[in-house]
């Protein structure tokens, strides 16, 4: 029997977790598009979001978050890579559990730190410890992570291969069902 895998695959997870890098991969082996909400924001503005974060707030910036999540959730056969902090919003919890199936990408926060840590485009990290911050960040979103995903991938030090050797079977078992 060939398996269906048409639908909508949702990424969450926090900054550095690989949420862009896997649903690219995901999309490509599934045959679906591929899109990033955090660069669809910056696309539709034309700035980076660390600009958006500077000149309007994290709250206005929020907002075309959650419009962008509303909008590319409504698409179909899609992959999406959400934004670390979209799970603060119920709507975008909402939407994301409705409109496709959520894949919470965890790593833990020294591997967090490893893959961000030079990053200068991450605004929440501009912080005298940036370390801190994303445990802080952890301990806040990853109960909110949990409660949306319908799977659960560790990706500490993991290549991209092998995370979709281990998505695969268990979105296979969830189509399923």
């Amino acid at each position: 029997m060939a398996l269906d895998m048409t639908g909508n695959f949702f990424l969450v997870g926090l900054m550095g977790a690989g949420k862009t890098t896997v649903g690219r991969a995901l999309a490509k082996r599934f045959d679906k598009q591929f899109y990033d909400s955090d660069h669809e924001i910056e696309s539709k503005t034309g700035v980076k979001i660390a600009t958006i974060f500077e000149i309007e707030g994290e709250s206005k910036f929020r907002e075309r978050e959650c419009e962008m999540i509303d909008e590319l959730s409504q698409l179909q056969n899609i992959v999406l890579a959400t934004g670390g902090g979209a799970v603060m919003n119920p709507d975008n919890r909402r939407c994301l559990k409705e409109r496709g199936l959520v894949i919470y990408l965890r790593a833990s926060v020294d591997d967090l730190y490893l893959r961000t840590k030079l990053d200068k485009n991450r605004p929440l990290l501009q912080t005298a410890n940036p370390k801190a911050r994303l445990q802080e960040l952890f301990e806040i979103r990853d109960p909110l992570y949990r409660e949306v995903a319908d799977v659960v991938i560790d990706t500490s030090r993991q290549t991209v291969a092998t995370l979709l050797t281990q998505i695969e079977p268990k979105l296979e078992a969830l189509l399923n069902d």
